[in-house]
């Protein structure tokens, strides 16, 4: 019999059975999480906003969670540029805007760039705080279609293989792409291959963020870019992030949209609270309610739940 660990129905369903079945019962243990959650002001962008942790109301897989920490973030943080290497040639239109962006984070971040191929994240340089060094991997994309394999096996490969073993630091993705899975390109918010993306995010505590950008091979049409477009939300909504895109077309500027990246940053939060479980490490669901005024607050849907002192905590 096969059993789901990951829902409402789990607690209450596994000792029935198992009481039925005259097996003992899971021991119930408390489960440990943590997330980065962006707050921003909604009457005014450019004024902080703060939220104090009694105004927080926070449930995992339906369950009130009790908070252990929530303070503005000032951990390291680390940027990795995720570009496919599939995109259109002329995303040399936008080298400019990255390599701004890069050079305008803060001296303290650590910037990497990487490329979508066969499947892998292949860094161009390394992470690091030199902007300079990192920006001199920054190159135009090969443009061969379906270079990238899947831009989801690639965010999986960086999520298990990232650059840093700080597992304290903020981490921080921004993938330039279609976001079309090449192995099911119409739209499956089942797709398995997302969902392993997702999976594998939310385990390596990464807030992922992304660019629309068309790629060679793949027509423009309609239903891929709705497609593409409604896949990279759902990944970004599971990780606390963002989804940029102008409509259909390419974006004239990504200034706009990485203006607003590092905004975000200088905004987030760390949580840390516990809830009840049992078994296993396991992704949970994560809705996270604020009642200070005029405060708009993106959390994660997902996080990862593992027990209280797990190698597999975050």
């Amino acid at each position: 019999m096969k059993l789901r660990t990951n829902g409402m129905w789990t607690i209450a369903m596994v000792a029935g059975l198992a009481a039925m079945m005259g097996l003992p019962a899971l021991a119930q243990t408390q489960g440990q999480g943590r997330a980065v959650v962006t707050v921003v002001n909604k009457q005014d962008k450019n004024a902080p906003i703060t939220v104090p942790q009694q105004d927080l109301k926070l449930r995992v897989d339906g369950r009130p969670a009790m908070i252990d920490h929530w303070a503005p973030a000032t951990n390291q943080l680390q940027v990795v540029i995720l570009i496919d290497s599939s995109a259109w040639g002329t995303l040399g239109t936008q080298m400019k805007d990255i390599r701004e962006f890069v050079r305008s984070l803060p001296a303290d971040v650590e910037v990497g760039i990487a490329y979508m191929q066969n499947g892998q994240a292949v860094f161009a340089g390394p992470l690091t705080k030199d902007k300079e060094a990192a920006l001199r991997g920054l190159h135009l994309p090969s443009s061969v279609p379906g270079g990238s394999a899947s831009p989801y096996f690639c965010l999986s490969d960086l999520a298990k293989h990232w650059p840093s073993h700080d597992m304290n630091a903020r981490r921080e993705v921004i993938m330039i792409t279609n976001g079309v899975d090449n192995y099911e390109p119409r739209f499956d918010p089942e797709d398995p291959y997302v969902q392993a993306a997702i999976q594998d995010s939310v385990k390596a505590g990464l807030v992922v963020y992304s660019i629309y950008w068309h790629s060679a091979g793949v027509p423009p049409a309609m239903y891929l870019t709705t497609a593409g477009q409604s896949l990279l939300l759902m990944v970004s909504q599971a990780t606390g992030g963002e989804a940029y895109w102008q409509g259909f077309s390419n974006p004239v500027s990504f200034s706009p949209y990485f203006n607003e990246m590092k905004q975000r940053f200088g905004e987030q939060y760390n949580l840390e609270f516990h809830v009840p479980m049992r078994g296993k490490a396991y992704m949970a669901t994560m809705k996270l309610k604020v009642s200070t005024r005029g405060a708009k607050v993106t959390a994660p849907e997902q996080v990862w739940l593992a027990p209280q002192g797990a190698k597999e905590a975050q």
